[in-house]
């Protein structure tokens, strides 16, 4: 099987995980690879990501590193039998390619946790917001760049996983255009809150000791909690963190950013009375 010349996130999580198992299993590349007649070239390759495996291969490997989890190892070979060319493969080489792993992550996710503090979440942006959003960056983007961006968020929107949405008071007042984009936003939220998917709290301003305001994030769930994401924002793109320790960490930290929050109804009056401001 040839090398992929660049493994998508997706692709790289398989590897990391088929890693952990083998260290967990106290075996070394070589060690493993020679239980599969390959080499620790190719064992490095599997593990990168940059190289398929079949689902006999990696069962045999999950059975020699003595995984008896079959809900993950099920999982695993999902991830490596998948063929899907989702949507965004229209955009590969347009944009960079962290736009690609979200919209794969998006696909395959099974719920979606987000805290936001600065701006909307994207899944939620109305087009004039996001092209607001996009048009700040610096450098800044060619038209055509532009479009692109503001066309792939529009389309990332279209999947209706349970998606628990806990938004500062200060994403709802930040400006990132005019008044009347921002109260088209705001109406947007309030339509999107009644789905029956969608659940949507709000932090005030004046709520004591909310000490983690700064805790933007994403978390999105995987077909098992081991192969869960957290979603950070990186200077270049998109950091995914997916180790135990701090998946436990993120899974906590939004449990209580969400307990503190008003309730979905207190929510939604909350956001109607700032469109009333407008």
């Amino acid at each position: 099987m040839p090398l992929r010349r660049e493994a998508t996130a997706r692709q790289m999580r398989l590897g990391v995980e088929l890693r952990r198992l083998r260290e967990a299993a106290g075996l070394t590349a070589i060690e493993a690879a020679a239980l599969l007649g390959a080499n620790r070239a190719q064992m490095s390759h599997l593990e990168s990501g940059l190289a398929g495996v079949s689902e006999e291969r990696l069962r045999r490997l999950a059975s020699h590193y003595a995984c008896t989890d079959e809900p993950f190892v099920d999982a695993l070979v999902a991830m490596a039998t998948d063929r899907t060319r989702g949507w965004w493969e229209e955009f590969r080489g347009r944009l960079p390619t962290s736009f690609l792993d979200l919209a794969e992550l998006d696909h395959h996710c099974s719920f979606r946790n987000d805290v936001a503090v600065l701006y909307v979440p994207g899944l939620l942006q109305t087009e004039d917001y996001a092209r607001a959003v996009f048009s700040a960056r610096l450098p800044e983007l060619t038209s055509d760049e532009l479009e692109l961006r503001v066309r792939h968020r529009l389309q990332r929107q279209q999947i209706a996983i349970p998606y628990r949405l806990v938004i500062h008071e200060s994403a709802l007042r930040i400006r990132v255009s005019d008044r009347a984009v921002s109260r088209a936003q705001l109406v947007r939220l309030l339509e999107l809150s009644e789905a029956d998917h969608i659940t949507l709290r709000v932090i005030p301003f004046d709520l004591d000791g909310f000490a983690t305001a700064s805790s933007t994030m994403t978390y999105v769930g995987g077909p098992v909690p081991k192969l869960d994401t957290v979603v950070r924002d990186a200077p270049h793109g998109s950091l995914f963190i997916d180790s135990e320790a701090q998946l436990s960490v993120y899974r906590t930290r939004f449990r209580r950013v969400e307990d503190v929050s008003l309730v979905p109804a207190r929510s939604r009056d909350f956001i109607h009375k700032l469109t009333k401001e407008l």
